[in-house]
């Protein structure tokens, strides 16, 4: 039962490890710990020694990436492979956080993890490619896919959508993408009961490979908002009227998935892990950001 090393700082996820593991996650994140630069993972790794590595650490800057090609690929393949190695050299194994968007979001239903990766972005294509470089490093390795991250810490699309309405009597969100909005508290949650089988049963080669993690039940970007919205107006927050637009109506540099949607069986299945229902999720979600606890 060593510790639990977490990267990625003072990110959504690290911060929802640390709030759930206690005194067992040991978080680091940059100029100490830093992807683009090995030697800093090897100097962690022999300092804190872990029972098991979660890498919550990635370019996520998705628009930016596709100018900062250098940078994605540094922190999104080739630091995780480095990660990967060092997991595998100490004999511990390694959960690693990757991505709706290695897929372009034309199957038309929930992608399942055996259906080929088709990035559209630097930032998909890059965390595709870390997925198999961390999975040929590592025979101990985990990787889950997970989407639309969001909590009551850090920046993330339902807090900045309650700030908005905060602000303004309208406002304009896509609603032609889809996806499975996800707690980092949920997810966190499922990390931790993950470590806690493998450490229960010893590892077996069925925890390897590739499995999503989103939460449970799907959305649009605009579907989202409103139910974020609502949940601040049970608050006292004014609800402001939400007109859903196209993707079209709003450019971005990278192209996001028009349906990403991920079907999470195969982690029941192995795991017995369930992620909750998003609804629910927000719900809990914005009764913190108000100062409240909804149970």
């Amino acid at each position: 039962m060593g510790p639990i090393l977490v990267t990625g700082g003072t990110g959504q996820l690290a911060t929802s490890l640390a709030n759930l593991g206690g005194a067992r996650v040991v978080r680091v994140g940059r100029p100490e710990f830093d992807l683009a630069e090995p030697d800093t993972i090897a100097a962690v790794m022999k300092k804190i020694r872990p029972a098991v590595v979660v890498n919550a650490a990635a370019w996520t800057a998705v628009d930016l990436a596709e100018q900062e090609i250098a940078g994605a690929e540094a922190a999104n393949r080739d630091g995780p492979e480095a990660l990967a190695k060092a997991c595998a050299q100490a004999g511990i194994p390694l959960i690693h956080v990757s991505t709706d968007y290695v897929f372009s979001g034309d199957a038309g239903r929930p992608y399942v993890e055996s259906d080929p990766v088709t990035p559209e972005t630097v930032y998909g294509r890059t965390k595709a490619e870390g997925e198999q470089a961390v999975l040929a490093a590592n025979p101990k390795t985990v990787v889950l896919r997970t989407a639309w991250v969001y909590s009551a810490h850090g920046k993330n699309f339902v807090r900045t959508m309650i700030n908005a309405g905060a602000k303004n009597p309208a406002l304009r969100v896509v609603g032609d993408q889809h996806g499975n909005p996800t707690s980092s508290d949920d997810l966190a949650t499922a990390i931790v009961a993950i470590i806690g089988r493998i450490e229960e049963t010893g590892w077996r080669d069925e925890y390897a490979g590739i499995f999503h993690a989103a939460g449970t039940g799907d959305a649009t970007w605009h579907g989202l908002a409103v139910e974020a919205l609502q949940q601040a107006q049970r608050h006292g927050q004014a609800m402001p009227d939400v007109t859903a637009i196209a993707t079209t109506d709003w450019p971005t540099p990278a192209k996001r998935p028009q349906d990403s949607r991920l079907d999470s069986s195969k982690l029941e299945h192995v795991f017995g892990v369930v992620l909750p229902h998003w609804r629910d999720s927000v719900e809990k979600t914005v009764a913190r950001l108000f100062g409240k606890d909804a149970g």
